[in-house]
């Protein structure tokens, strides 16, 4: 089996390389540098030279593929329609093989408790484009396509995440952590080892499903604060901030961070056998 790939050389990328390689499955990789090249080929990954507007290097390089994951994101200006078009291209290449796009559950929004994937949709103005993309992508199920939608949660592990980029290093640079709020709200937290599993097995899920790839671990922020600023070399030194300082500190990412979201993954372990195993994230936090 050969799978095409985007979003190689990036954070989630790597680990899900690694898992298709180690059950013996052909990867091909988008690379839009020589960085990236490198990057990919040392995980065992055919480079494709290209970026995620080459849209005919996508539909040829689906094409020779026998399924598709899709984790590049560009966050250029234009990012929706870089994704749509992205996405179009590499399901005409791919045909009828499986092809798994890229979600996220910030879309959800305030979750109230522990929710599934049916629930409403609430997205904060980050990920406000995204629900029209994949309802694009999951209607191409009727015509004979296999789409799947992958929906993370906050992903961390191996030293990265939105967690280390927004939380720990500016902690390092300014001797504090930042909390939103009173820490309260939960994020639904996902190993990146654990949700790169998920991406390969829904290459065998039946088309038109839709997985939240949360691992169960639903933490305050207060708790996840402290273990960020043990990372951050500055434990017990939180910086509590309001929702309109996050947003000037961080940009509307803040915003999403905020939300409080309680997740189980239980759709992706009764339907794939999805059973993640990295389940202590607050000592992953911590040790940065």
């Amino acid at each position: 089996m050969q799978i095409f790939l985007t979003g190689g050389s990036g954070y989630l990328g790597r680990s899900t390389i690694r898992a298709l390689v180690a059950r013996g499955i052909g990867v091909t990789a988008l690379a839009r540098s020589e960085h990236a090249a490198r990057t990919v080929s040392e995980l065992g990954a055919t480079p494709v030279a290209g970026a995620l507007t080459d849209t005919d290097v996508l539909r040829a390089a689906a094409g020779r593929a026998d399924g598709v994951i899709h984790l590049g994101v560009d966050y250029a200006e234009g990012t929706a329609d870089i994704d749509r078009a992205a996405a179009q291209a590499l399901q005409d290449g791919v045909g009828s093989g499986p092809y798994v796009h890229t979600g996220g559950v910030w879309v959800y929004g305030d979750t109230d408790g522990v929710a599934d994937e049916d629930a409403p949709l609430s997205p904060p103005r980050i990920t406000a484009w995204r629900p029209e993309n994949e309802q694009r992508v999951l209607a191409r199920a009727a015509a004979g396509g296999r789409p799947v939608v992958v929906m993370p949660g906050l992903v961390h592990g191996r030293s990265g995440g939105l967690a280390q980029s927004f939380f720990v290093d500016p902690g390092r640079i300014a001797g504090a952590v930042p909390c939103i709020g009173d820490g309260s709200n939960h994020w639904a937290l996902v190993h990146v080892d654990d949700i790169a599993e998920l991406y390969v097995l829904a290459l065998n899920a039946r088309a038109g499903s839709v997985y939240a790839g949360a691992g169960g671990q639903n933490l305050p922020l207060a708790h996840i604060t402290r273990a960020l600023a043990h990372a951050a070399g500055c434990p017990g030194r939180i910086d509590s901030l309001t929702l309109d300082e996050a947003v000037g500190r961080m940009g509307p990412i803040a915003e999403a961070f905020a939300l409080d979201q309680q997740f189980s993954g239980v759709r992706a372990r009764r339907e794939l056998g999805w059973t993640p195993t990295r389940l202590d994230a607050l000592a992953e936090l911590a040790q940065g």
